[in-house]
């Protein structure tokens, strides 16, 4: 089994910055990928950004050139650093892991609250 647990959310002003972090636990697994995805009240989870264990980065178009996704291998953490934020990016915050075979694993979400 795999522990997942965010932490780092917060209140800012817009335009200010967040940093989030994610760490994973368990014992004897692989992670293939570890992201971020974010779900706004009343709207669809969407993917915010996800890094390989190769090191590989995809990132939305709405965070691109403000979101920073990193990541500690040996550590089984990654972590968002949260820029130039705006109202819009008002979400719950989800960290996941994905291991060989396509295993998805959660954390509880944490909440990002910008204010105008």
């Amino acid at each position: 089994q795999v522990q997942v647990v965010e932490s780092g959310g917060g209140l800012v002003e817009a335009g200010g910055s967040l940093r989030l972090s994610c760490a994973a636990s368990g014992s004897g697994f692989n992670i293939n990928a570890m992201g971020w995805y974010r779900q706004a009240p009343g709207k669809q989870r969407e993917l915010v950004a996800t890094v390989t264990n190769g090191g590989r980065k995809n990132y939305a178009n709405f965070v691109k050139g403000r979101f920073t996704i990193s990541s500690d291998n040996a550590k089984n953490t990654v972590y968002l650093q949260m820029n130039s934020l705006k109202p819009d990016d008002t979400a719950v915050y989800y960290c996941y892991v994905e291991r060989p075979g396509g295993y998805l694993y959660w954390g509880q979400g944490t909440q990002v609250t910008v204010s105008s």
